[in-house]
């Protein structure tokens, strides 16, 4: 007796990721209301159906979605949405609207979205169905996410008086202060260096949907997704990486012993005004009252474990992608400590957090393996020693920094180490050419 489809495991599972993320949004947009008194993402996201949204989040998942359509189709939707864009425009040039900078278009990517779920729904049945629709959700889960993450840096600007960066930044003395001497190297490049670096620091979405977009390029002739892509790590990281922040709020060296950047932050609310010029010195850290604008998003630093996922992910690629992955990893690494948003610490815990998150989606797909589960509690635990480390024993790590520099490094090579290790065991064995049978020779 066959069991009824909704009682199968599969999805019992998709079903039960369904409330939770409906929870944990309607969670958020309470939270951005409550402490912030501004829409959340999901009241964001209804909004730009009608009012100037950013376009880039909107037209990167419309590109992702696409992935799932044949190209006569990707044109009707492309088509659509730079319709819908144009009158748009048009409407609020009439009404003599006032529009705010960069946010010119993009409400015709969100039509089209919604308008390739509706015919889903309505004129596709079945697997092609389930496929359109997971198209769909896929575009409109990289919009959702940055929305996401903007509320998450909200809460943690209101929510966390205190911050932490005199204990990274005593703690950062074991790695011999990277941030300032980074700051030191890009105010000596000059604009060219610092023009460079902040464009790509600000597009590492777009590298990421480059790479994706490569792994999802066979989905619309074999009409199924990759059991693994870039942009399920992509979305996991940005999911759990802001709980981290809650535990250990930190602003960066810029802001916290700097002139801050962006207009936030600041000399007055900084504990000295020494980077990148003078390394803090090494005193009993305490925890020191910020700003409730400037978001504590340090600890640890996203943007490394987003370029190192992209790197990982790039490998299986052709060259021109494997050199992109590594060149977007090195200049974010100089970005993340040049603009003095980050601390070295902060890097070396974005590298565990992103390989960790990467092995368990992987065992995920494996199902829970024991060498999977291995590396997921490693890195974890690895992780976990380290934020401990940076808390608790900041100063010993500081007076004590040929002991423990090395030791940090080495907790990061052997996370780094376990997942090569492990994944390469993974990977399936090329198939051995077979020897030809010895034949009967002629006597």
């Amino acid at each position: 007796m066959k069991s009824a489809p909704w009682s199968r495991p599969r999805v019992i599972l998709w079903a039960t990721a369904g409330v939770v993320a409906l929870g944990f949004l309607i969670a958020l947009e309470i939270a951005a209301r409550r402490y912030g008194g501004v829409p959340g993402p999901m009241a964001t996201q209804v909004r730009e159906l009608i009012f100037p949204p950013k376009p880039g989040p909107l037209y990167g998942g419309l590109a992702l979605m696409m992935v799932v359509l044949t190209w006569r189709q990707r044109f009707i939707a492309a088509g659509v949405a730079i319709g819908v864009d144009v009158l748009f425009v048009l409407a609020r040039w009439a009404l003599d609207a006032e529009v705010p900078e960069d946010h010119f278009f993009g409400n015709g990517a969100l039509w089209a979205m919604l308008g390739c779920a509706v015919f889903a729904i309505t004129r596709r049945t079945g697997r092609e169905r389930a496929l359109l629709l997971k198209g769909v959700s896929l575009g409109l889960l990289l919009v959702a996410g940055r929305k996401t993450g903007d509320t998450w840096l909200l809460i943690t600007s209101k929510t966390r008086p205190t911050v932490l960066d005199p204990y990274v930044a005593t703690a950062d003395h074991a790695l011999g202060n990277p941030s300032w001497l980074a700051g030191r190297i890009l105010n000596a490049s000059g604009p060219i260096g610092t023009q460079t670096l902040g464009l790509i620091y600000a597009q590492l979405a777009v590298a990421a949907i480059v790479v994706a977009l490569y792994q999802l390029r066979n989905v619309a002739a074999e009409r199924r997704f990759p059991r693994h892509h870039l942009v399920r790590t992509f979305l996991v990281i940005g999911l759990l990486g802001p709980a981290v922040y809650m535990i250990f709020p930190v602003v960066g060296p810029v802001f916290a012993y700097g002139p801050g950047a962006s207009g936030t932050g600041g000399v007055q609310w900084a504990v000295a005004n020494l980077w990148p010029h003078t390394p803090p010195p090494v005193t009993v850290p305490h925890p020191v009252p910020y700003d409730g604008i400037t978001p504590r998003n340090c600890m640890p630093s996203l943007h490394t474990a987003w370029a190192t996922a992209i790197f990982i992910h790039s490998r299986k690629g052709p060259r021109l992608l494997r050199y992109a992955g590594t060149f977007w990893l090195i200049a974010t690494l100089s970005a993340t400590l040049g603009f003095g948003y980050h601390y070295g610490v902060d890097l070396v815990a974005g590298v565990v957090f992103a390989l960790t998150v990467e092995a368990a989606l992987r065992t995920f797909d494996r199902g829970w393996d024991r060498s999977g589960i291995r590396l997921v509690a490693y890195g974890t635990a690895v992780f976990g020693t380290l934020l401990v480390s940076y808390r608790w024993l900041p100063v010993q790590m500081a007076t004590h920094r040929w002991v423990f520099g090395p030791l940090v490094i080495l907790s990061m090579a052997s996370v780094i180490y376990g997942y090569l290790r492990t994944t390469h065991a993974w990977n399936p064995k090329a198939a051995s050419a077979l020897r030809p049978e010895p034949q009967p020779e002629l006597v």
